[in-house]
């Protein structure tokens, strides 16, 4: 059949499970969102469903709910099956970079003369999943990914993969990527509530560095910022692989509860003024700019207060500037400042404010832009080519910063080596962002 032939190249083995359908579940503060993509004879998988739901039950990163998270999950995941029709057994679901712990290793494995063998590569990981950190207290971490940043044999370095070398020994430098122990069961049990298995967990920051960027980013250096609504997490990408990750419990909800105690009014009127006339950068118009404030408990419009555009900016701005200049310095506190060069991409809802590229540019003194999911949203004419009547309206809702995570979920649903780790997929034999984006950047090439 096609799609075996397709399996076999695209992902180097056949699919034992899931059959011809992969699920994506962002679990986020805001939203919760889920993608289904399904392979057919006719060409690439294609998006053939998506849901989405107010978040209820998370609050910073954290379940604080798991009955209300239990529920905000099945609607996300209903309203996906029901378009797609389809019925999942499994998801590939996210962790939120608040709780990541970021360590380089380095292991050294002798081959005594001969090539390297799966064998070897399977021993490497296997070690290198042996050696998932510990917090500050001692207490041992999950091990969400472990990921080979090079190889080395017998002194000559830069190697990507070393499958079918000889030499005497081989050096690998593998990047582990760990979480609280609590939190990763915690909403593995919840997600187990609505009757599905987590197929793989993987790193937020990861993933959306794996949708949003381009090859030459991956290999030249440059820093993800995904700015979510509880939580902003990022990673560094080099030479084609993740090589640090972090984040901190600050998020665009912050921002909304920020103006709700500022301005005196309610949550939900606070996110629409954000969306509405929010902007991280103030201007001389927003003196002469009158915005209405419904008071809180006193929402008719007749009680509404007259306020200047600027009190909402002045807001506004000192919070975000405070989350990029909390991320500089967790740049610069890790030595990957560097080497990360002098790109950054911004992902996630906040990221979409008015105004926060260019604050970002000056605080972070970095060339910054905004990423998109390239991997899911396609363009257009593809449609009409791979037989998906319905892409285009598909790709046209998921194309936006706030869908970053769920495509890079989605994209490692469909290439599991992408995400080698010990939670959910530590059989998997690990390839780089950069392999695995160029393998099914060349297909699609060939079939578009």
């Amino acid at each position: 059949m096609p799609i075996k032939r397709l399996r076999n190249w695209l992902f180097n083995e056949e699919r034992t499970s899931g059959g011809d359908v992969f699920a994506a579940l962002d679990i986020g503060s805001s939203k919760i969102a889920c993608l289904i993509a399904r392979a057919d004879s006719h060409g690439p998988p294609r998006v053939v469903g998506i849901g989405h739901h107010l978040s209820e039950g998370m609050k910073h990163g954290n379940v604080s709910n798991m009955d209300a998270l239990q529920h905000a999950v099945g609607q996300a995941i209903s309203s996906a099956e029901q378009m797609a029709g389809e019925t999942l057994q499994r998801v590939t679901i996210n962790i939120s970079g608040a709780h990541l712990l970021s360590q380089t290793v380095n292991i050294e494995l002798p081959l005594g003369g001969r090539e390297t063998t799966d064998g070897d590569l399977a021993r490497i990981q296997a070690q290198g999943q042996a050696l998932a950190p510990e917090d500050r207290q001692g207490h041992a971490l999950e091990l969400v990914h472990a990921l080979p940043v090079s190889y080395e044999i017998d002194g000559q370095k830069g190697i990507r993969d070393p499958l079918g070398m000889t030499g005497e020994t081989l050096h690998a430098q593998m990047h582990l990527i760990a979480a609280s122990f609590g939190p990763v069961r915690t909403l593995a049990t919840t997600v187990g509530r609505c009757h599905l298995d987590v197929d793989k967990m993987v790193a937020a920051p990861y993933a959306s560095g794996l949708a949003c960027l381009v090859e030459d980013e991956m290999d030249l250096g440059s820093l993800v910022i995904d700015m979510g609504a509880g939580t902003t997490s990022f990673a560094v990408f080099f030479d084609g692989n993740i090589v640090f990750a972090d984040g901190i419990a600050v998020g665009g909800g912050h921002i909304t509860n920020d103006i709700a105690r500022g301005l005196t009014t309610s949550i939900a009127q606070a996110e629409r003024l954000k969306n509405l006339y929010g902007n991280a950068i103030p201007s001389p118009m927003d003196e002469r700019e009158i915005i209405d404030v419904p008071l809180v408990g006193e929402e008719a419009p007749e009680n509404a207060n007259h306020l200047p555009k600027s009190h909402l900016i002045r807001i506004i701005q000192p919070r975000i500037e405070e989350t990029l200049e909390m991320v500089r310095a967790r740049m610069d506190k890790s030595g990957f400042n560097d080497v990360a060069g002098r790109r950054v991409v911004l992902t996630g809802g906040a990221s979409q404010l008015p105004g926060v590229r260019e604050l970002a540019q000056r605080i972070l003194d970095k060339q910054v832009r905004l990423g998109r999911p390239l991997r899911v949203a396609r363009p257009s004419s593809m449609s009409s080519k791979s037989g998906a009547a319905s892409f285009t309206g598909l790709a046209e809702s998921t194309s936006g910063p706030a869908f970053a995570t769920t495509a890079g979920l989605l994209a490692v649903a469909m290439q599991p080596e992408l995400a080698a780790g010990s939670y959910g997929n530590g059989s998997a034999r690990a390839m780089s962002g950069a392999q695995g984006l160029a393998r099914i950047g060349q297909w699609l090439r060939q079939n578009l």
